[in-house]
């Protein structure tokens, strides 16, 4: 065999040996490599190299080791799960950097962490005064995380007392001008539906590039032709101002009528429909 067969032949079988590792050491070893992980990644990459273009070495060999390289971070990985002390020594643990506001150099020295670096991984984290950190850790994957203090943490509605509506994930129903069938089961809808939709919107299917369902039903589309525009979808706030006005009339009657009973009737319905404006408009913004 020539040897640029070979190494043509060597390239693909490592190629997908490399896939087929990588998927089952899972989607952390691409994301979070603590010291282990940076290890392995490291000598499974040489390994490919020298074996898929050294045509002078014994393939098998490279698979072996390869195999081998496989089950070593298996099998730290599940040991870890089982001890905290094993998970210390592979994985490493977390170095608080601020404790209570207070800077903590010993342990920027322990990290060999400059002030520049300090400074450079508060700005990652929109933070551009070291004063305004509560707690900050370095975590073994090498990322810093902060705690900012009370007083500079972003206002919630939590915070506020405010009453919101619950949101879940938006659900792709349309991709490139296709239904999305998965999806719309997720949504508890049906492609009548979203014909129905897209007629109200006068689109066809095939001109969406994008569309998506929100939790409260409502579809909004991105089409192929940008110099297009859809309307925004109004149901709620329609509906809303619909209720509104509906005890606004009420008020009105109570106002306008002399009979007493009528005016009590008109007044409590007020009251009752303003409750229930007061319940569900948190769900309609």
């Amino acid at each position: 065999m020539p040897g640029w067969v070979e190494i043509l032949v060597r390239s693909v079988v490592f190629l997908i040996v490399l896939f087929l590792i990588t998927k089952a050491l899972g989607k952390k070893q691409m994301s979070q490599l603590d010291i282990f992980q940076y290890i392995t990644g490291i000598v499974i990459g040489s390994i490919v190299a020298i074996h898929a273009t050294d045509v002078t070495t014994n393939a098998a060999y490279g698979l072996l080791a390869l195999a081998v390289w496989l089950l070593i971070p298996l099998a730290v990985e599940f040991t870890a799960l089982k001890s905290k002390r094993f998970r210390n020594i592979t994985q490493g643990k977390g170095t608080v950097l601020i404790q209570n506001g207070k800077i903590m150099e010993d342990n920027l020295k322990k990290e060999r962490f400059t002030t520049d670096d300090l400074l450079e991984e508060l700005r990652n984290n929109k933070v551009f005064n070291a004063t305004d950190v509560e707690f900050a850790v370095l975590e073994p994957t090498g990322k810093v995380n902060i705690l900012p203090k009370k007083e500079n943490q972003p206002i919630t509605p939590k915070v506020i007392g405010q009453k919101v509506a619950p949101e879940k994930e938006p659900q792709t129903v349309i991709m490139d001008g296709k239904a999305l069938l998965e999806p719309l089961a997720n949504a508890s809808l049906n492609t009548d539906w979203l014909e129905t939709e897209l007629a109200k919107m006068n689109v066809s299917i095939e001109n969406v590039f994008l569309g998506q369902v929100d939790s409260d039903g409502q579809l909004t589309v991105d089409l192929y032709d940008d110099l297009l525009t859809v309307a925004e979808p109004t149901e709620k706030p329609l509906l809303l101002a619909t209720m509104k006005k509906c005890q606004a009339d009420l008020d009105l009657f109570a106002l306008a009528t002399e009979n007493q009973h009528s005016k009590q009737l008109y007044q409590n319905n007020s009251k009752r429909m303003q409750q229930a404006i007061d319940k569900i408009t948190p769900y309609l913004r």
